[in-house]
């Protein structure tokens, strides 16, 4: 996203991305970029893309208007990069200051590295996900079990707890973290 560092813009990925990132690997056919845009830095974003980039610009405006997402969608190969215009609620921020720099590829050493949401966001913003699709939505729910277990005894869960709270998914995030534990971890 090297755009979006030129443009001056706070980001991270998400998603199953980063998920994967985390140990819960599982193939996706796009990416989740969350980005702190306004109007002027995503049509400076929009523009920079149009060589290499299927994007549309009423998409885009709406996108900011609405703090939805709007595709950017590769030419060459029709990999699909989903932007999220941050919500700008305090856990969106607490988000993006918690991402840390992580290079996609570990197999890549000149691999330039991308904000990556930390295991903890990426199982609050699964949680929330699921939540937000009446819980209806398997992969959400494994993605975030995938990372707990895997990342289980690193995990902040005081943070968490706060987090979830503020989220609304707080009875999600214990029963998570009661399955992690009914399995051993």
């Amino acid at each position: 996203m090297a755009e979006l560092d030129r443009l001056g813009v706070r980001y991270y990925i998400g998603g199953s991305v980063a998920s994967s990132y985390h140990g819960a690997a599982r193939s996706t056919l796009d990416a989740d970029v969350t980005a702190e845009l306004d109007l002027r830095h995503a049509l400076s974003l929009m523009d920079s893309m149009k060589q290499s980039y299927y994007v549309s610009q009423v998409a885009v405006e709406e996108a900011v208007r609405l703090r939805s997402s709007f595709n950017l969608i590769h030419l060459a190969t029709a990999f699909k990069i989903d932007v999220f215009v941050s919500k700008g609620r305090e856990f969106d921020r607490q988000v993006q200051t918690r991402a840390t720099a992580g290079t996609l590829d570990p197999t890549d050493p000149t691999g330039t590295p991308t904000r990556i949401a930390s295991a903890e966001d990426i199982i609050l913003l699964k949680l929330e996900w699921y939540r937000l699709g009446n819980e209806v939505s398997e992969r959400q729910w494994n993605d975030a079990t995938s990372v707990a277990k895997l990342q289980a005894h690193q995990l902040d869960r005081n943070y968490m707890r706060r987090a979830a709270r503020t989220l609304g998914v707080d009875d999600l995030l214990e029963r998570l973290f009661s399955t992690i534990v009914d399995q051993g971890s």
